[in-house]
């Protein structure tokens, strides 16, 4: 591994050096008050992020994000109810698998290419639905749903709403109440920029209410998260490490402006990088972007997938490939974490060089 790489991918992000350097110290005994403290300290300070209705609780899972998402489905989704399964890439399809594989009724939706769910006239078919899953940035495609009139499509028919929000949290308005979320998903590897292996579910308080009382499983039953949470403790020894990250990043965020000073930051990059590439034969694949990451198609027959690799070994820099049928299409291009504007013009002048085009 080339420590000297500059990593433009979605996750694992850039990290700043001064939270990373936590990692490396010796793991602390966990079982006492000092830890205790921290993990309260941390859910509180993630649940005014989110902007959490009072009485929401947040739970930490040593896993990663798909198993938050598969940790959602077994407690929120029961054998009986009915589940709408949003699907516009991968991680759609990821819910969709994960009722499949414990045979959750769901019905599977596919919003035309580049709708964002503004209209949410096409989900009234299923009004009469109990869940609804969704990713509110379909990272593999690059393109983000409307939250806002989702969550309000959820709220007046009474559907429980599940997003998975890990390429949104922090970097786009993200709001549990004012988008009705009853189920938050995020995880450490993305604009928190920390080491994969923690995922957090942040529970309204009525998800909270609808969680199943045997969700037949034993690592994942958030009931026990929520119970242990209330001293500060998890039941299953946690990743104690990234979380102290964690806790110490978040107090770096309120540092530094909050909120809407990590947003703007993220969005100042974005958009100084789509801007410093609109000569270049790159065509933004969607037009409902977040922040987080550019999704492009390069529009003079370059293969996408071999522009990843010859710009890896040529200027040391990691851009995310796709795979599947986008593989020789779509290439990303991540904002998140420590990447800032000298790394996104160190990338802007690489581009130009790749494609032999001056600015």
């Amino acid at each position: 591994m080339n420590r000297d790489q500059l990593i433009f991918t979605p996750g694992p992000v850039k990290e700043y050096p001064e939270i990373s350097e936590l990692g490396g110290l010796q793991t602390p005994y966990f079982r006492n008050r000092a830890f205790s403290e921290v993990l309260l300290e941390t859910e509180q300070q993630l649940l005014q992020l989110a902007n959490a209705p009072k009485g929401s609780r947040a739970v930490l899972l040593t896993a990663s994000g798909t198993a938050a998402m598969e940790a959602a489905v077994l407690n929120l989704v029961a054998p009986e109810h009915k589940a709408i399964s949003v699907i516009s890439g991968g991680f759609g399809q990821r819910f969709a698998d994960i009722c499949r594989v414990h045979r959750r009724q769901h019905s599977p939706y596919h919003p035309a290419f580049d709708d964002d769910l503004s209209d949410t006239g096409s989900l009234m078919q299923f009004a009469d639905h109990d869940v609804l899953l969704i990713n509110g940035h379909e990272t593999s495609i690059c393109h983000r749903f409307n939250l806002e009139q989702v969550g309000r499509f959820c709220h007046e028919n009474q559907i429980l709403h599940i997003v998975d929000a890990i390429s949104m949290f922090l970097t786009d308005e993200l709001d549990m109440q004012s988008q009705h979320i009853d189920a938050l998903i995020i995880s450490s590897q993305k604009a928190l920029a920390l080491p994969p292996g923690v995922a957090i579910i942040i529970l309204s308080p009525r998800a909270i209410e609808r969680l199943l009382p045997d969700p037949a499983t034993l690592y994942f039953n958030l009931t026990d998260y929520l119970r242990d949470g209330e001293r500060g403790q998890t039941p299953y020894t946690p990743a104690v490490s990234i979380i102290l990250q964690l806790h110490q990043r978040l107090l770096q965020i309120a540092s530094k402006g909050g909120l809407k000073a990590e947003i703007a930051k993220t969005r100042e990059v974005a958009q100084f990088f789509r801007k410093g590439i609109a000569k270049l034969p790159l065509k933004i694949f969607s037009t409902h972007m977040a922040n987080s990451v550019t999704g492009l198609s390069p529009t003079d027959g370059t293969s996408a997938s071999q522009l990843v690799k010859e710009f890896e070994a040529r200027y040391q820099m990691v851009l995310c490939p796709n795979g599947g049928e986008l593989a020789d299409t779509l290439f990303r291009v991540s904002h998140m974490g420590n990447i800032t504007i000298q790394d996104t013009q160190r990338l802007i002048d690489a581009l130009h060089d790749y494609f032999g085009v001056n600015q």
